[in-house]
C-alpha cells in the first residue's frame, strides 16, 4: 500500500498543550503507526506547503480501562503522535 499524506497525518491533536505550543511554531498530529520522520515531513510539506525544521515522534501506550456502569474492562486505542517544529515565521492553519 502506498503511503499518501492523508494516510500518514491522521488528525491534529487539539489539546491545551498543543494550543500553547502552536504559539511558538510547534504543531502536534496523530500519525499512522508505520510512519517515520521522513514520511511525516513529506506529508506536512504536501498538505501545508511548509518544510518542518525538526520532528519528534512519541508513542501513545495502550491502557487498561474500566467502564463506569457495567464495570467491564477494555483497552484504549494507543497510537503515535508527532511534534512538528517549524521555522520562525512559518505557520499551519488548523481549522
Amino acid at each position: 500500500m502506498k503511503k499518501t499524506p492523508d494516510k500518514i497525518l491522521l488528525s491534529p491533536r487539539v489539546t491545551e498543550k498543543g494550543a500553547y505550543l502552536g504559539e511558538v511554531g510547534v504543531y502536534i498530529f496523530n500519525v499512522a503507526e508505520g510512519a517515520n520522520k521522513k514520511d511525516i515531513a513529506e506529508a506536512v510539506h504536501t498538505i501545508f506547503k511548509v518544510w518542518p525544521q525538526k520532528i519528534r515522534i512519541a508513542r501513545i501506550p495502550r491502557k487498561l480501562v474500566l467502564t463506569r456502569g457495567t464495570n467491564r474492562t477494555g483497552m484504549t486505542a494507543g497510537g503515535k503522535k508527532a511534534y512538528v517544529y517549524l521555522k520562525k515565521g512559518d505557520t499551519i492553519e488548523i481549522v
